[in-house]
């Protein structure tokens, strides 16, 4: 089976803050191609991956790194296709220093960049499902019942907590 999204991390430690990421795009039924690859450590494997992702079926990559956080930009640099980056909160700035290093691209190599935090993960994992949800119909049915599964957890919990203020 192809992998139609690829999620990058720059270290094995930060797995544990990206295993939303895999629950998610698990619940739309696409396994992802997961690995470590750095900027900085690995370069040279970094932008070969990035080189090789579409001709492997690689539709869309999440490059997920902290701190300096160049993974993101050095496979946009490597690939025509779409990157989000996700910042992660790593000290000892909380993930400021990897937000404004993901987003501030230079012109002619986007990146998509989603927020620090445990939202982070799971909005890059809903991005790139709405990326391909574009041409997947599949996709995007699933997308809009999530969407209403959503809406309505929101209005119950709504009608609970007014219950319990009524109490």
């Amino acid at each position: 089976m192809t992998a139609r999204i690829a999620l990058l991390m720059g270290s094995d430690s930060d797995f544990p803050r990206l295993e939303p990421v895999l629950t998610t795009l698990r619940d739309f039924d696409i396994e992802p191609e997961v690995r470590v690859l750095s900027a900085h450590r690995t370069p040279a494997e970094a932008c070969a991956f990035a080189e090789g992702a579409r001709e492997r079926g690689v539709e869309v990559l999440l490059c997920a790194a902290g701190g300096a956080a160049h993974l993101a930009g050095v496979i946009s640099a490597h690939t025509s296709l779409p990157v989000i980056g996700i910042p992660l909160d790593n000290p000892p700035l909380g993930g400021l220093d990897a937000l404004l290093a993901t987003v501030q691209m230079p012109g002619g190599v986007p990146v998509g960049t989603v927020g620090v935090g445990r939202g982070g993960p799971v909005n890059a994992a809903l991005l790139a499902l709405r990326i391909l949800g574009v041409a997947d119909a599949g996709i995007a049915a699933k997308l809009d019942n999530f969407r209403t599964t959503q809406h309505d957890r929101v209005l119950e919990k709504d009608s609970a907590l007014q219950g319990q203020i009524r109490a």
